[in-house]
């Protein structure tokens, strides 16, 4: 089944495939390390995620490279107000957030790409654009991209830029989001400034030649699939096709994969407004990071996610019920034998889940088959009308679903445990939920060892110990299931 995606350079959805047949080559814009990751930042790294997972899942070989921003405009200020050198204030901001793609479970790209240690292939593209006639130095010593040297800049965005000034300059990293000017390809170096000594000068570069020089380096001159933020359509993404087209003369990349932003409680989300998270803060406040996980990619990339609180508490019931169901299957005693209705459900929840994320990955659509065949088979159970062969196969799609969604695995309880810690040694206890630090004192080992010892005392007929226990778990936040299946457990 061909994977269709939209292209944002075609402006429809084509079938993305590897143009050289065998591994798909991806570049995806990765973060600028000069504070946690919030939200927005991980739908877009998620949303990337279920790609190359649905990748994945249609045997489609894939070699992913995402971008580490680490030195830029607001990290040299950032670095200088602290007093330190910008790797030092660099070095625990990309730890954060690759400890935070881990919590969410994002799988780790093929190449991760700094941008400190890739300055000498910068310089060199820099040197190819000035002998391409499509770059110029200043007096003082900065090189800019000539975008009249590239007359089709604005291809990517589709804005109407024919009354844009001519020689204008911009030398900041992000400006007006509908300016087009020159841009800063190398930075000639300032008073205190980090710097690097190179053949075109004492200097640093500028953020947009540092994906070029990257992507170019690890993936070639042309390339499959550019993916990254909406934000980043214009003008970084315009910026990289054109220094890249200028020097190579072919396409930069085939296709492009624009994620859209999302809100909170219906506004944009910002410091100010009191609607910014990061995913330490969620965590912070007791929720799960399979639900996060979930909440944020339950909408599919090319729509807007209205995130909310209420979503979240959504999100973690669908899980539930999914866990729920998956241990049913596991621990349930099962007559030999198949059910013909049972497996012809199986079959179009697969057929209709690989549709759906087939089709411009919908995630949404993606999960209704999937719930179905839950309900079905419930009742099936309960009317013992599932049999192992059926179990089997429910089991295989599960296992299918969980290969791209991946929340059904309970490993929630780790993420949580990272997050405390943080907490503690950053000074933000007094953020963390009251009734997490009660219930998340308790491990897996230590639920599992007290449910043996109810199950034993309620086989000796010691009810009031039996009892005390289940209360004792209910009251830090651990659910005791009794069913003809067995004894289960759940953190609320």
């Amino acid at each position: 089944m061909p994977l269709r995606l939209f292209n944002t350079l075609s402006g429809q959805v084509d079938e993305l495939f590897a143009m050289d047949g065998k591994a798909l080559r991806m570049y995806a814009c990765g973060p600028t390390v000069y504070d946690y990751g919030h939200i927005g930042n991980f739908r877009t790294f998620l949303q990337i995620d279920i790609l190359r997972r649905t990748l994945a899942l249609l045997s489609i070989p894939v070699r992913h490279v995402m971008n580490i921003t680490d030195v830029d405009d607001k990290i040299i200020r950032n670095a200088a107000a602290a007093g330190i050198p910008i790797a030092q204030y660099t070095a625990p901001f990309e730890q954060a957030f690759l400890e935070d793609l881990e919590t969410l479970k994002v799988q780790r790209p093929e190449q991760l790409a700094r941008a400190t240690e890739h300055i000498p292939r910068m310089v060199e593209l820099i040197q190819k654009l000035a002998a391409a006639g499509a770059a110029y130095q200043t007096e003082e010593g900065s090189w800019y991209f000539r975008l009249a040297a590239f007359p089709d800049y604005g291809k990517l965005s589709k804005k109407d830029l024919s009354g844009m000034e001519d020689g204008a300059r911009v030398d900041v990293d992000e400006y007006e989001k509908d300016s087009a000017r020159d841009f800063a390809l190398w930075k000639a170096a300032k008073p205190g400034e980090t710097f690097w000594d190179t053949a075109i000068g004492r200097g640093r570069p500028g953020w947009h030649i540092e994906c070029s020089a990257m992507a170019m380096e690890y993936l070639g001159e042309s390339f499959d699939l550019h993916a990254g933020g909406e934000d980043l359509m214009f003008p970084h993404h315009e910026n990289e096709i054109a220094q890249s087209e200028s020097v190579t003369h072919k396409p930069f990349a085939r296709h492009w994969m624009h994620v859209r932003f999302l809100l909170v409680d219906g506004r944009k989300m910002s410091k100010s407004e009191g609607n910014f998270f990061t995913l330490r803060d969620l965590l912070l406040k007791g929720y799960k990071a399979s639900a996060i996980r979930l909440a944020l990619i339950s909408v599919p990339y090319r729509h807007q996610l209205n995130f909310t609180f209420d979503g979240l508490i959504e999100a973690t019931n669908a899980i539930e019920r999914l866990r729920t169901f998956h241990q049913r299957l596991v621990n349930g005693n099962f007559a030999a034998g198949s059910n013909p209705a049972l497996q012809d459900a199986a079959k179009a929840a697969q057929t209709g889940y690989l549709a759906a994320l087939s089709n411009d990955l919908n995630t949404a659509e993606a999960r209704a088959p999937i719930f179905d065949l839950v309900r079905a088979a419930n009742t099936a159970i309960d009317q013992q009308q599932l049999l192992v062969a059926d179990r089997d196969a429910i089991l295989a799609v599960l296992a299918s679903f969980d290969a791209v969604f991946d929340v059904i695995q309970d490993s929630d309880a780790e993420p949580t445990r990272r997050a405390l810690e943080w907490a503690e040694k950053a000074g933000r206890l007094a953020d963390v939920a009251p009734e997490l630090l009660s219930r998340e004192s308790l491990t897996g080992e230590t639920i599992d060892a007290l449910v043996a010892e109810r199950t034993l005392a309620k086989k000796q007929r010691n009810f009031a110990r039996a009892d005390q226990i289940r209360n004792e778990l209910a009251e830090k936040g651990i659910v005791i299931e009794d069913s003809k299946d067995g004894v289960r457990w759940k953190r609320k």
